[in-house]
């Protein structure tokens, strides 16, 4: 398959031994009806991709229901780990752990539940391991406080369930990018969505995260004033991307090259995984021109 055949929202790309391997959400429409699991597709040149089928096939019994969102394969003490939102009637969405014992899966339910709080509606979360203690990086919905929040939530070691409780790092509204929007519900806020972790080259610790700007959906970055996840988050006054395109993360290619995946555009089913070369010049993370 061609890139621009899979239909896939917030795209993850992960590596190994000489290999791509590409998640996302990945069901028809992820707005309406049953959640069915997360496909994978692997490649060695990003242009052309195997579809390896469904890396994650919903159990029965399984708490998550509908809104299987955003899938983040990360590798932690040589197992690997589907970071993933869910939800069910009567159930808040939220951020659940994935097992598997190769990039293909097949994942099965790790944690009990959802990581992050039960009354709390949430998405996107993203692990980030500092000074070798693991760390949830997610969103609390916009549709539930107006301003939506970017959080950090402590792990237990073997990433099974949360510890304490959560830490806001910021709200939306604190990027001068940002549009207030309203939702079918009546509600008008600021959105939250996809944060992702960067280590700049010279030490810097930014984080990705997407919004709504006049322009549209947009991704842009912020950076915390010492380095660490709890430090101050100040956000870039400029966007890296505002043409209808968001929910990023960056990998490095086996060229070097740094790639900021995205999705565009943000309507179904029209969306497809986009990679575009970025660079990190004078404190900045943009596009290469």
């Amino acid at each position: 398959m061609k890139l621009s055949e899979i239909q896939i929202r917030d795209p993850f790309v992960y590596t190994e031994n000489g290999r791509y391997y590409l998640y996302g959400s990945t069901d028809s429409d992820i707005w309406k009806g049953d959640g069915h699991g997360f496909n994978c597709f692997g490649s060695s040149d990003l242009e052309e991709f195997e579809p390896y089928g469904n890396v994650f096939d919903r159990p029965d019994g399984y708490w998550g229901k509908y809104n299987f969102w955003a899938p983040e394969m990360h590798t932690y003490k040589g197992k690997y780990y589907l970071f993933a939102s869910f939800k069910a009637d009567g159930v808040c969405r939220g951020t659940a752990v994935l097992k598997a014992d190769a990039p293909k899966g097949p994942f099965r339910p790790w944690s009990e539940g959802a990581l992050t709080p039960r009354d709390w509606e949430c998405l996107d979360g993203t692990l980030f391991v500092e000074n070798g203690i693991p760390y949830l990086v997610f969103c609390h919905e916009w549709v539930q406080v107006g301003d939506g929040e970017v959080c950090a939530l402590r792990l237990s070691d073997d990433l099974s369930h949360a510890i304490g409780e959560p830490r806001l790092l910021f709200k939306a509204s604190e990027a001068k990018w940002t549009k207030a929007i309203g939702h079918s519900s009546g509600i008008k806020g600021y959105v939250t969505d996809g944060p992702n972790m960067y280590r700049a080259k010279d030490g810097k610790l930014l984080m990705l995260w997407s919004s709504i700007s006049p322009a549209g959906y947009t991704i842009g970055a912020a950076e915390s004033d010492d380095g660490t996840l709890c430090g101050n988050w100040l956000q870039n006054e400029k966007p890296i991307f505002d043409k209808d395109g968001g929910h990023g993360m960056i990998f490095k290619d086996f060229n070097g090259r740094e790639l900021l995946a995205i999705h565009r555009p943000n309507h179904t089913p029209d969306e497809r995984a986009v990679f575009l070369e970025v660079e990190y010049v004078d404190g900045k993370l943009r596009l290469k021109a």
